[in-house]
C-alpha cells in the first residue's frame, strides 16, 4: 500500500518544540519531493516547508523561518518537521505530502500525489 504515515503532533505550551514525522510506505523518497501543509480554523492552507529528495534542498514560508527546520532521513524513508519556539498562532492542523518531481517542485508547486492523515498541533499561551 501507497501511504505516509504522520506522527508526533500534540500540545504544547509557548515556547516548546515538537518533532513531526512523516514515513513513506509503498515507495522511496529518491524522486520525490515532500512538502508540510498546515491549515488552521478559518484560514486557508498553507505550504510551511518542502524538501527534494535527490538532493537535500529545503525551503521554507517566511512565517517559520529560523523556528522550523525540514529534514529527510531517506534510508528509513522518513522526512520530520522539527519545530522549536512555537507560537499560539501555529496552532493548526498539519500534513505531509509527496509529489515526484516530475510533477511537483518546491520551488513552484504542482501535483501532490500521496498526503498523509495530518496530525494537530496546538500550542498554548
Amino acid at each position: 500500500e501507497v501511504q505516509l504515515v504522520q506522527s508526533g503532533g500534540g500540545l504544547v505550551q509557548a515556547g516548546g518544540s515538537l518533532r513531526l514525522s512523516c514515513a513513506a510506505s509503498g515507495f522511496t523518497f529518491d524522486d520525490y519531493a515532500i512538502a508540510w501543509f498546515r491549515q488552521a480554523p478559518g484560514k486557508k492552507r498553507e505550504v510551511v516547508s518542502c524538501i527534494k529528495s535527490s538532493d537535500g534542498s529545503t525551503s521554507y514560508a517566511d512565517s517559520v523561518k529560523g523556528r522550523f527546520t525540514i529534514t529527510s532521513d531517506n534510508a528509513k524513508n522518513t522526512v520530520y518537521l522539527q519545530v522549536i519556539s512555537l507560537k499560539p498562532e501555529d496552532t493548526a492542523r498539519y500534513w505531509c505530502a509527496a509529489g515526484l518531481t516530475t510533477y511537483y517542485q518546491c520551488s513552484s508547486g504542482g501535483f501532490l500525489e500521496v498526503w498523509g492523515q495530518g496530525t494537530q498541533v496546538t500550542v498554548s499561551s
